[in-house]
């Protein structure tokens, strides 16, 4: 069987939008994804023992948790940033030397501007990028174990951290975020370690391997596809066209593979009856390529796919660091552009499910003549 989750969802998908083994069903259809997103009442989100802000939350207490991230990750708050992410990602890029992996290029700026968005001190940078190679290594090999282990290390990160900064009280998101309340049911409190806690673990250990995966991505895209780059450096001045590019390179290629839900009560789902208490996971690397949604999958059209994309989710659960994101990887993308040509310079590597995108992306560039 193929191990790739692009070739895995393709191949499902040309057999049922919904399908079910070993007691849990795989939604890999796109209409039918969005369905299961966009109606938290049947599908829930709370299906981890452990504490997860806000995501593994369901109804008024998600959306009192959800009004908190929302505050430091508003446009208002973000948006400004985005010159220093530029910087940030041009900086990384001309350190790299002519040839490079893709995915070593989005390490580093994945680490650093989420470092420079939360104030965290460039010490901890080292111990970031290793982290984020144990995490990919972990969840491949599928071992509970593993990822428990990479897991509590990520959390013991956290921790020291949150003692540097009551240490020094930095004026940072982080700082804020400590001192900051959460509202339920009309009584404001202030919010615990835990939650604090599990609120950085969701803004940074996923979000660190997926811009990195992401970053990948778009290096492959561009050197796979010289004509679009052509056409990208042409507007590299128009944010809203590089965004919806981006867009449309990670929903052909999304490696952001799969969330999981539970479902509350019996459901009707792509021609399938599931029963309550079902294990149900979004395949969106498959949803992301549904012929049905896109015509041909591996097609590129930003505009005319950007209604069915779904690379950040859907319904009350959907990214709430979408505009984070971007900006990080409109300023990876600005620096390849702005670098020259790429071109693959040796076999690259698909990842293994449960892991999405490449493992393996060796390019070179070349810089492009200057016009006098």
């Amino acid at each position: 069987m193929a191990a790739d989750a692009r070739e895995i969802g393709d191949r499902a998908l040309s057999h049922c939008p919904v399908s079910h083994d070993q007691g849990s069903w795989t939604v890999w259809g796109n209409e039918e994804a969005r369905r299961v997103a966009e109606d938290p009442e049947t599908y829930s989100s709370r299906v981890s023992a452990h504490l997860s802000v806000p995501n593994g939350m369901d109804g008024e207490l998600h959306g009192q948790f959800r009004e908190v991230v929302d505050r430091y990750l508003s446009d208002a708050v973000i948006l400004p940033l985005y010159p220093s992410f530029e910087r940030i990602a041009e900086t990384a890029y001309a350190s790299l030397g002519d040839e490079f992996d893709g995915n070593e290029f989005g390490r580093i700026v994945a680490v650093r501007c989420q470092s420079a968005w939360l104030g965290w001190d460039p010490s901890y940078e080292e111990e970031l990028l290793a982290w984020i190679t144990a995490n990919r290594d972990a969840t491949r090999s599928g071992d509970r174990r593993r990822t428990a282990a990479v897991a509590a290390d990520f959390t013991a990160i956290i921790r020291r951290i949150l003692i540097d900064h009551r240490l020094h009280r930095r004026d940072d998101p982080t700082s804020s975020l400590m001192a900051d309340t959460v509202t339920i049911s009309g009584f404001e409190r202030a919010l615990t370690e835990e939650e604090i806690v599990s609120i950085l673990r969701n803004w940074t250990s996923g979000d660190l391997g997926s811009i990195a995966s992401a970053i990948g991505v778009v290096a492959h895209f561009l050197a796979t596809h010289q004509s679009i780059a052509d056409e990208l450096r042409d507007q590299i001045d128009n944010p809203r066209a590089l965004d919806l590019a981006l867009d449309e390179m990670l929903r052909i290629d999304d490696p952001f593979v799969s969330n999981r839900r539970i479902t509350t009560r019996s459901a009707s789902l792509g021609g399938c009856e599931i029963p309550a208490r079902s294990r149900v996971t979004i395949h969106w690397t498959s949803a992301n390529r549904d012929p049905r949604a896109f015509g041909y999958p591996d097609g590129y059209d930003p505009c005319g796919h950007q209604s069915r994309n779904l690379v950040y989710g859907a319904g009350p659960h959907a990214c709430p660091g979408r505009t984070l994101s971007t900006l990080e990887l409109r300023g990876a993308l600005v620096a390849m552009l702005r670098g020259g040509d790429l071109a693959l310079t040796g076999a690259c590597e698909r990842e293994r499910i449960p892991v999405g995108g490449w493992a393996k992306v060796p390019v070179r560039r070349t810089p492009r003549p200057v016009s006098l």
